[in-house]
């Protein structure tokens, strides 16, 4: 997650002379990227890397330095060691008990006092008569100076945060979180309820996350008046309409939070909230901005209408899983978190509409100080929005009042204000991101920009190449530490997207003001902002299709100091021309191979596939080849972006059949992902809806894509490509069967046998409507044949299949869904046909019956699981039993996607690996 942009011009090498003396305004930089605020980051225009006039002689400013008097340390240095130091204090110190801040603060106090009567003592000596003034006599009061600051800030933060840290582990909130108590209290909403989807199961469960101020908590005979932070955790429903500042009334228990969370307790709450209050003007007036925005970007599609308002005011409540992933794979994810950029963006279009209507300096200034602000509101204070708005707020006043603007020092002095007034903010990492890439670009950009100009090349290049490498630069060992992972492609992918953020940001925003006053002119402007969103998207897919887009490295503090190591050894490397040239010549070669022969050494899809298990986590999802891109797919997987991305990968563009073995989430949740942008011919589902709630979203989706919904019945045949299908369960009217409803739904899976031939050796003879007819008409034509009558179906077995037969045999596998030992006794004991692979049932689970296992005769087991689960899947003793009847188990939680493949000499497995799955 990076913070990256383009701002309209970088430090210069020098000072403009006679612009920044107080109350001057020099007309001549009264124009846009030199006293407007248009550029990425707040306050990173004009920041001065040269001489100061603080060195001239005769300067008689404070900390002018006369000649012969020495250098003063000030400016950056001056507050980015205290703002550092406050930084650490802050982090450090959160996860201590309050005494422990107590004590730093005394000792801080203390060593800044000593250090303050030193030099003090030190100042009389060197004024004493007949002394003189060497240029090493006043370096020492300097850097006194700045350990004064840093005694002051260390012990300011500390004593914050030793009343923040005792507020919330002191009192009855905290007490009744250790002892686990079930509680009634009132609550006022802080931020927008976030919803967070369950990844797998058998039914969707929603989860709301609310960060609240607990005001009223009641317990069996005890009732107190409080005001401390806590975490709501509960089912979504009734989270959602709801606004920050908003008062409910929840039920639930209290248990403590985790080490080091700013927070007296997390509740769990049971049932939706009461609300008991309104929203304050301020809030409900943002959330119909907010609420217009998403209105009106209804006129996209789907990918496009989640992430506009995402990009805008960071509203993700509608973003696409799919676009999720290729945004966080591509190292474009930051887009989606409101920071500078944003505020950046509107500041600078305010300014420039503020300098058309004729205001002067000052009034803009204020005026964007103001846009600033609202926008805070809309988008919410995130860690990175109240950075920037700090910052911006500095450059703005600077502005104003024609002040030189220190980039380094505003977001220094931002740091120091922010971690005083909320010590939790040293440890979330949204806020050290922000800072990290904004000082990347605010110290290296600069020198690397210098230096790509003087090698000819063109500037607006220089710029743009020089902030986006050096906040990825910044940004990634932070990256490292927090994931393990380093964002290849994130460089390329910002310079790509970058130049369609601020026409969408400008034109989303636009629409989200005019929305409440005329929604058809908000339409009209979200439909240009919507092409700006589709590159975006066009560039995130792209990017992260690419091989090398992401790549894993150490995690934690062993992976920063291999960081630290490659740089170090990459720096020594590159010293020499010809060095870099050899490296240059070298690094071309690699992203050469890696786009080219990679493609050819390893490829994905491999050539002849007939079966693909793909990586959905803990869920199942395959698709059968049914000619050149077309697919029948069997399950969805829980989410929609990784089915996509699948099918995807393998090229599909047509699915004529879609199988749902059975209603569970991780089986049919990925369905959107496979209708995204797909034709499809027919969706074949299990006669019984349960749990009726996925059954029902299925009908739902499916009605609403005008695809129809056919019951499976035994019998039924389909042929697509080289792929035989035939359904071999379940026995219309079987009775439940299983302990509980989710067995019972298992055992009611549609099991599948197919069979694979070689179309190379088919006989060639049809009749003249089937030449002539196109080839998915053809096969939606086979599949309606078998399915249009499904009484006579059922009863005949299966109707007869267009076309001869396909040619030899070259194999045959068993999908049995999520079948259990009851319903796998039942289809042994009816016949069960010898296959080469058997894809394990209900992801290695332990209910396996041993005698359907051995019935297969299977020699490869596929197993479909997630690498984190909570159900022990796959079990030790179904590997062991696998192994002991002779089958080699493949799972996609060690192997990522599982392709079956066709030999010459039958059939063969190949794995794609963990490394190059989609994330």
């Amino acid at each position: 997650m990076t913070a990256v942009g383009f701002p309209h011009g970088l430090p210069e090498g020098r000072n403009r002379r006679g612009s920044d003396l107080p109350g001057r305004e020099d007309p001549g930089h009264d124009e846009p990227g030199h006293d407007e605020l248009g550029h990425d980051e707040l306050g990173c225009a004009e920041l001065d890397s040269g001489p100061s006039r603080r060195d001239e002689p005769g300067c008689v400013e404070p900390g002018c330095v006369e000649p012969g008097r020495g250098r003063a340390v000030s400016g950056p240095a001056a507050l980015a060691a205290p703002a550092v130091a406050s930084w650490l204090t802050a982090l450090v110190l959160l996860g201590c008990p309050a005494v422990a801040g107590a004590a730093v603060a005394l000792a801080a106090t203390v060593a800044g006092a000593v250090t303050w009567v030193t030099t003090l003592t030190a100042g009389r000596r060197g004024k004493q008569p007949g002394k003189g003034l060497a240029g090493t006599a006043v370096a020492p009061g300097a850097a006194a100076r700045i350990a004064l600051a840093v005694f002051a800030s260390t012990a300011v933060t500390a004593t914050v945060t030793a009343f923040t840290v005792h507020k919330v582990t002191t009192g009855p909130v905290p007490d009744l979180a250790r002892r686990n108590v079930t509680v009634t209290a009132e609550a006022e909403i802080t931020d927008d309820p976030r919803i967070r989807p369950h990844q797998g199961g058998v039914s969707r469960r929603e989860t709301a996350v609310v960060r609240a101020r607990m005001l009223l908590v009641s317990a069996a005979r005890e009732r107190y008046a409080v005001d401390v932070p806590v975490v709501l955790l509960g089912p979504a429903d009734g989270w959602r309409p709801l606004l920050p500042s908003q008062r409910v009334r929840v039920r639930g228990r209290l248990g403590p939070p985790e080490p080091g969370e700013p927070v007296a307790a997390v509740m769990l709450v049971r049932g939706p909230p009461e609300p008991i209050g309104s929203p304050s003007a301020v809030q409900r007036a943002a959330g119909v901005l907010r609420a217009g925005l998403r209105t009106a970007s209804d006129v996209l599609p789907d990918d496009q209408r989640g992430l506009l308002p995402g990009l805008v005011v960071g509203d993700v409540s509608r973003l696409d899983e799919e676009v999720r992933l290729d945004l966080a794979t591509a190292g474009l994810g930051h887009l989606t978190a409101v920071s500078g950029t944003n505020l950046a963006i509107v500041a600078g279009a305010v300014l420039v509409f503020g300098r058309l209507a004729g205001l002067p300096l000052a009034l803009r200034a204020v005026v964007a100080v103001i846009a600033m602000i609202a926008f805070s509101v809309v988008a919410r204070p995130s860690p990175s929005v109240l950075r920037a708005l700090v910052m911006g707020t500095v450059a703005a006043v600077a502005l104003g009042i024609g002040r030189t603007r220190d980039g380094v020092a505003a977001l220094s002095a931002t740091v120091l204000g922010l971690v005083v007034f909320d010590p939790g903010l040293a440890r979330q990492w949204g806020f050290a991101l922000s800072v990290f890439a904004t000082g990347g670009i605010l110290v290296l950009a600069p020198r690397w920009r210098d230096r790509l100009t003087a090698r000819r090349m063109p500037r607006l290049l220089a710029e743009a190449l020089a902030v986006t490498a050096a906040a990825q630069a910044a940004v990634t060992p932070l990256l490292v530490l927090m994931s393990g992972r380093l964002d290849l492609a994130a460089i390329p992918a910002n310079l790509l997207a970058e130049p369609a953020v601020a026409p969408a940001t400008v034109l989303g925003f636009g629409a989200a003001v005019v929305a409440p006053v005329s929604m058809d002119l908000a339409r009209l402007l979200v439909r240009p902002a919507g092409w700006a969103v589709g590159w975006i998207i066009a560039v995130a897919q792209r990017a992260a299709d690419l091989p090398f887009a992401s790549a894993e490295w150490l995690g934690g503090a062993s992976g920063v100091a291999a960081l630290a190591a490659a740089a170090v050894a990459g720096w020594l490397v590159l010293r020499g021309r010809a060095r870099r040239r050899l490296v240059a010549a070298l690094s071309a070669g690699a992203l050469l191979a890696a786009l080219v022969a990679m493609p050819v050494v390893s490829p994905w899809p491999p050539p002849g596939w007939l079966l693909v298990v793909c990586d959905v986590g803990q869920g199942d999802a395959l698709a059968l080849a049914a000619g050149p891109g077309r697919a029948v797919v069997v399950d969805t997987g829980p989410q929609p972006g990784p089915a996509d991305r699948c099918l995807r990968a393998l090229g599909v563009r047509q699915v004529p059949l879609v199988v749902l073995t059975h209603p569970h989430l991780d089986h049919v949740g990925g369905l959107p992902g496979v209708l995204r942008r797909r034709a499809v011919g027919a969706v074949v589902v299990s006669p019984t809806r349960v749990p009726e709630g996925e059954a029902g979203r299925v009908s739902a989706q499916l009605r609403t894509a005008r695809i129809p919904e056919w019951q499976a019945v035994p019998g039924m045949r389909w042929r697509f490509g080289p792929s035989e299908i035939t359904v071999l369960a379940p026995e219309p009217g079987m009775a439940s069967q299983g302990p509980g409803e989710g067995a019972t739904s298992n055992n009611a899976s549609v099991v599948l046998l197919v069979r694979w031939f070689d179309p190379a050796a088919a006989p060639r003879d049809r009749s003249a409507a089937q030449r002539d007819m196109p080839t998915a008409q053809r096969d939606t034509l086979a599949a309606l044949g078998e399915v249009a009558a499904p009484g006579a179906g059922a009863e005949a077995g299966a109707r007869p299949v267009l076309g001869p037969p396909l040619g030899p045999l070259l194999g045959a596998a068993l999908l049995a869904g999520d079948l259990e030992t009851e319903a796998q006794d039942a289809l042994v004991r009816r016949g069960l046909p010898r296959v080469d692979v058997l894809k394990v049932p209900h992801h290695g689970s332990s209910r396996q019956a041993p005698a359907f296992l051995a019935a297969t005769g299977a020699r490869a087991a596929l197993i479909s699981v997630g690498a984190v689960n909570d159900y022990g899947h796959p079990a030790p003793l179904t590997l062991r039993r696998l192994r002991l009847l002779g089958m080699r188990p493949y799972r996609t939680d060690l192997s990522g996607d599982i392709a079956l493949v066709a030999t010459h000499n039958g059939l063969a497995v190949v794995v794609r690996g963990k490394g190059t799955r989609a994330r």
